[in-house]
């Protein structure tokens, strides 16, 4: 499964097939969620944050290829990722895309 964020591959005539995506909410245990708020005091990065979010992009993109591999795809095109805050300490993580076959010349 190719994966771009363009709206071409080169080489390869597409055909439309729909737009797929993969979604995810993630959160940390309450005990490393409590010791990331003292880093907050001193700065630096949230590594468990970047972990969990890190998590959370791959997993979506997983869920977006799965629903494009059962629409019977070749690549999904035009990827784009969003995250949200859905509460204190929890994320959503979206991607899009559009789900292509490659056309035989």
């Amino acid at each position: 499964m190719i994966l771009v964020n363009t709206d071409y591959i080169t080489g390869k005539q597409l055909e439309t097939i729909t737009l797929v995506k993969g979604s995810t909410i993630q959160t940390k245990h309450f005990g490393k969620d409590l010791a990331q708020s003292f880093k907050t005091l001193v700065g630096g990065e949230l590594k468990s944050y970047t972990e969990m979010m890190n998590e959370a992009r791959a997993l979506a993109t997983k869920r977006m290829v799965e629903e494009a591999e059962a629409l019977g795809a070749d690549a999904v095109i035009n990827i784009r990722y969003a995250s949200s805050a859905v509460m204190q300490g929890a994320a959503e993580v979206i991607v899009y895309g559009t789900a292509v076959k490659f056309v035989e010349n």
